[in-house]
C-alpha cells in the first residue's frame, strides 16, 4: 500500500461533528455527525466543498427518525442514526415523505453510477455507440499488408473478447493473412489516468480496479475456469486468454462437500519476471460439487493485454503478424479496413448498473468529457444546471463511486432520481437498475419478502460505506424514490436496515 493510500485510509477514522443553530421556533440544535475522508480536502475546490457542506447543514430539514424496524436494525448493527441519511419521496410529489439528515454530503459508493448513467443517457442518447476500427495507409495486396496496421479505439466500455475476435475475423475475411508492419494501438481518444490500479484498496489484480482506456478490451480480464478433472477427481484450471507470457501453476485439490463459499478456500499468487512472463499459482481446496466456476484476474497492462490478445487470435485464424506492437496515433490518411460498433448506450448502462461495473462507468464519464474525467465532471455539472438542479456538495472524481472523494447528499440523489422518472429516458434508466430478489446486485436480497420484484435499486458498498438508491413500487401502486446512505465503520452490517426500509416502504398504508 503506498503512502497516499495509507493516509487516505487512516483519515477515515476522523469524525467531524458539526452543531448548527437552527432558526428560532425550531427544536434544539441538530447534531450532524458523519465520517469524511481527508482525501476530500486534498482536491481542487476545497473551500467550495467546505462552504457547500456548511450551507447544506445549516438549512432547515425534516429530522424524522428512521422507521422503527430500520432503527432496530441499525441498533443491532452498531450504527448510530447520525451516521445515516435517508430520503423518501413519491415520484409525483414536491415534498419528501421522510428525510433523515438528507442534506449531509456523504460518500455514495456505487450509487454514484446513477448520476453518471442518467447524465450519459440524456446527453449522449440511448442509441449512442462507440466505434473500434482497423485502419491502414496502404491497401492489402495478395493477402499481405505491407505497412502498419492501426487498431483505433474510441472508448467502447464493453468491447468483449467475442466482439474483438469478430473484428479480426472481418479483416481476415477480406483475404488479409500476413501483416508485415507493426500493430499500432491507438488509445489517444482518452487522456486516461495512469497510476496504480491497486491504489484504492491494494488489490491491483481485481478486475473492478481496472483503469479506463480508449482501447479497453475485455476489461483487461483473464478468466480462469475451475472444473472437476476428467476422472472426477482433481481440478482442471484453464486460462482464457492464455498468451505465451502467462504461466499457470495449478496446486488446487479437489475435495468433497458442499460448494458453499468456494472462493474462501482458494489462494492466488502472482510472480512477474520483468516484462517477460507472469506466473499465476492457484492453491487450496476446491469443492468438486461446485462444477465449473470462473475466477477473473487483471494481470496485464492494457498495451500488453490487447497486443497479446490480438496476436493470439490472429494466429488462431491462420494469420501472421511480423512486426511488433506499440502505442501510437492513427494518421489522418489511414483508411478503414474493418470496424466494430458497440452495443447501444442503453444496453451498456444496463450492465453498468445491474452489475456495478466500475471501469464501464469511468469510460462513460471520459466519453462525456471528450477524454477527460475533469471535463466529464464539468459537463455533468453543466447538465444539472441546465435542468435547474444545483448540487453544491457534489464531488465527482471518476463517476463510478470507487472513490473516497466522491460526495453527494441523499436529498440531491433523491431529487435526481425524481427528475429521471420524468425524463424521456426514464424507461431505459429504470430498466438498468437491479430488481430486488430478481437480478443484478439485488438478486439474493429480499428474496422472500413482499418487496421482492417491486423495487429497482442500485447498491453501493465500500469499506465504511453502504448505500442503496432507486425506486419502490409499493403495494398500493405508488412509486417511491428511496435513498439510504450509511457512512460508518460498521456500514457493512447495515444491509438488514436498508432491506427493512425497502420492505417498510412497500408495506406502508
Amino acid at each position: 500500500m503506498n503512502n497516499s493510500h495509507r493516509k487516505g485510509a487512516e483519515a477515515q477514522r476522523f469524525i467531524f461533528v458539526l452543531t448548527i443553530p437552527l432558526d428560532k421556533g425550531t427544536h434544539t440544535n441538530t447534531l450532524f455527525a458523519f465520517s469524511l475522508s481527508l482525501c476530500a480536502f486534498a482536491v481542487n475546490g476545497v473551500c467550495r466543498t467546505l462552504a457547500a457542506m456548511a450551507l447544506l447543514l445549516a438549512l432547515p430539514a425534516l429530522a424524522a427518525p428512521p422507521p422503527p424496524t430500520v432503527a432496530k436494525a441499525l441498533h443491532e448493527a452498531g450504527i448510530p442514526e447520525q451516521y445515516v441519511a435517508i430520503y423518501l419521496r413519491e415520484t409525483g410529489a414536491t415534498k419528501p415523505l421522510l428525510e433523515h439528515q438528507s442534506r449531509a454530503p456523504l460518500s455514495p459508493a456505487s450509487t454514484m453510477k446513477l448520476v453518471t448513467t442518467y447524465a450519459a443517457l440524456e446527453l449522449l442518447g440511448p442509441a449512442y455507440t462507440w466505434q473500434t476500427g482497423l485502419l491502414a495507409e496502404t491497401a492489402p495486396q495478395n493477402g499481405m499488408l505491407e505497412g502498419d496496421l492501426y487498431l483505433k479505439g474510441s472508448g467502447d466500455p464493453a468491447l468483449t473478447i467475442e466482439r474483438f475476435w469478430l473484428l479480426l475475423r472481418d479483416l481476415r475475411q477480406l483475404g488479409v493473412r500476413e501483416l508485415r508492419g507493426d500493430l499500432i494501438l491507438d488509445d489517444s481518444r482518452f487522456a486516461a489516468p495512469g497510476g496504480d490500479p491497486g491504489a484504492f484498496d491494494n488489490a491491483p489484480l481485481r478486475p473492478y480496479n481496472a483503469l479506463p482506456d480508449a482501447l479497453l478490451v475485455n476489461f483487461k480480464s483473464t478468466r480462469f475456469r475451475l472444473l472437476p478433472g476428467d476422472n472426477g477427481t482433481g481440478v482442471r484450471l484453464i486460462a482464457d486468454p492464455a498468451p505465451p507470457q502467462l504461466v499457470v501453476e495449478n496446486r488446487l485439490r479437489g475435495v468433497e462437500g458442499e460448494c458453499g463459499d468456494w472462493r474462501e478456500g482458494i489462494e492466488t499468487s502472482v510472480e512477474r519476471n520483468g516484462g517477460a512472463t507472469v506466473k499465476v499459482a492457484f492453491s487450496g481446496d476446491y469443492p468438486l460439487a461446485c462444477g465449473e466456476r470462473n475466477w477473473h484476474l487483471a494481470l496485464f497492462d492494457n498495451t500488453t493485454y490487447v497486443s497479446s490478445l490480438f496476436r493470439l487470435l490472429w494466429e488462431e485464424m491462420g494469420g501472421v503478424l511480423r512486426g511488433a506492437a506499440k502505442r501510437g496515433v492513427t494518421p489522418a490518411a489511414a483508411r478503414l479496413l474493418a470496424s466494430s460498433e458497440s452495443r447501444q448506450l442503453a444496453d451498456v448502462v444496463r450492465d453498468v448498473n445491474k452489475f456495478s461495473n466500475n471501469v464501464m462507468a469511468r469510460q462513460l464519464l471520459l466519453t462525456l468529457g471528450n477524454g477527460s474525467s475533469e471535463a466529464g465532471a464539468q459537463a455533468l455539472n453543466a447538465w444539472l444546471a441546465e435542468k435547474g438542479q444545483r448540487f453544491p456538495e457534489l464531488a465527482i472524481e471518476n463517476g463510478s463511486g470507487l472513490s473516497r472523494r466522491e460526495r453527494i447528499s441523499a436529498e440531491h440523489l433523491g431529487e435526481l432520481l425524481a427528475a429521471a422518472w420524468r425524463s424521456p429516458v426514464m424507461a431505459e434508466f429504470v430498466a438498468s437498475l437491479p430488481i430486488a430478489g430478481i437480478d443484478g446486485t439485488m438478486k439474493k436480497r429480499l428474496v422472500e419478502r413482499g418487496v421482492a420484484g417491486h423495487a429497482h435499486i442500485k447498491t453501493g458498498s465500500l469499506k465504511g460505506v453502504k448505500a442503496i438508491a432507486g425506486y419502490v413500487h409499493d403495494r398500493k401502486g405508488r412509486q417511491i424514490v428511496a435513498v439510504f446512505l450509511i457512512n460508518h465503520p460498521n456500514a457493512a452490517a447495515g444491509q438488514a436496515a436498508q432491506d427493512a426500509l425497502l420492505e417498510w416502504i412497500y408495506q406502508r398504508p
